[in-house]
């Protein structure tokens, strides 16, 4: 597949894949963010206003939401 190569052991068994960023960057970020969301789904949740309220506090955001 164009873009996409296979780097090889001395046993010639596939050890790591190397993507072609600027052919396939969006598909990429697509993948990644699916297996992140999948890695934090039984993470606690925090509800949105104390998020804000935390920004608020640290000063990292000013105006209102």
């Amino acid at each position: 597949m164009e873009g996409i190569n296979y780097l090889t052991d001395d046993k010639n068994e596939k050890i790591a894949v190397q993507i072609d960023l600027r052919k396939y960057g969006e598909l990429w970020e697509d993948f990644y963010d699916s297996l992140v969301a999948d890695l934090r789904k039984n993470e606690d949740k925090i509800p949105l206003e104390d998020v804000i309220k935390d920004l608020k506090s640290t000063g990292k955001l000013t105006e209102d939401v």
